[in-house]
């Protein structure tokens, strides 16, 4: 059997509208269940998306995917025009510590660190200094309501302190793409309404995309796109954000 052709790079729309992060057919099967099945995505710098659907639509394994955690069996991703996919394990997490930031439904902080050595933990690994990169972490504690708990361990935090910290450590390095896995499922209706708030003004001030993956129709409203997936496919015909050049990137959800 002849193999399936890669697929085309996304197409070039004019100056300054080119999406962060792209993907295009997307597949990933399981067996013989394809958990995402053909999506088509596009993220821009400073404007966020939701991807929505009931549990087991794809929503996690797309976000994954996105993410280089997981890599496709069809389709590719591009990260500021450059594919990804096909780049070695090595070269993708150093993707994700450099150009990507993470938040996830249990915040996963290292109890043993401070509030602040947690935020700091990203620029570490990416080989700034610790002095420095605890500095630069510090910076991000009064904006997200956090002034005065930076050496506080997780264990004296509350969820949404917890939540908002995990936020500061995916924002501390500025990255590209913000990927959120249920950010705010942990966390009481008044206190995730507070979360997802802060987490897309922050984004949006540092210039990222955000991805978030939710159950939850009040944090999808607060996004400026929603995708819904039904079997690891889009479902409708999703709106593209402000300034998108009309018909330049067709075939969403295609």
């Amino acid at each position: 059997m002849a193999s399936t052709p890669p697929p085309p790079p996304p197409p070039a729309p004019p100056a300054g509208t080119l999406p962060v992060l792209a993907g295009r057919g997307l597949v990933k099967r399981f067996g013989d269940v394809a958990a995402v099945a053909g999506v088509d995505i596009d993220a821009w710098a400073g404007s966020s998306v939701a991807l929505t659907g009931p549990s087991g639509s794809g929503k996690s394994t797309l976000l994954h995917l996105l993410a280089g955690i997981l890599a496709p069996d069809d389709g590719g991703v591009w990260l500021s025009g450059e594919r990804i996919d096909r780049l070695g394990e090595r070269q993708r997490s150093a993707i994700r510590t450099r150009r990507f930031g993470f938040v996830f439904q249990q915040g996963f902080l290292l109890p043993e660190l401070s509030a602040a050595e947690n935020v700091a933990l990203p620029l570490m690994l990416a080989g700034t200094p610790r002095r420095d990169a605890v500095d630069a972490a510090r910076r991000w504690f009064a904006p997200l309501g956090l002034q005065g708990l930076e050496r506080r361990r997780p264990g004296e935090l509350s969820g949404g302190q917890a939540q908002r910290v995990a936020i500061a450590r995916a924002l501390v390095g500025q990255p590209e793409v913000l990927f959120a896995d249920e950010p705010t499922a942990a966390l009481d209706t008044a206190a995730g309404a507070q979360t997802v708030d802060l987490l897309l003004r922050a984004a949006t001030e540092v210039g990222a995309a955000v991805v978030v993956v939710t159950h939850d129709p009040d944090v999808a409203d607060r996004c400026d796109r929603q995708l819904d997936l039904r079997d690891g496919r889009l479902v409708g015909a999703p709106g593209m954000p402000e300034g998108a050049p009309a018909g330049a990137w067709a075939g969403i959800g295609r």
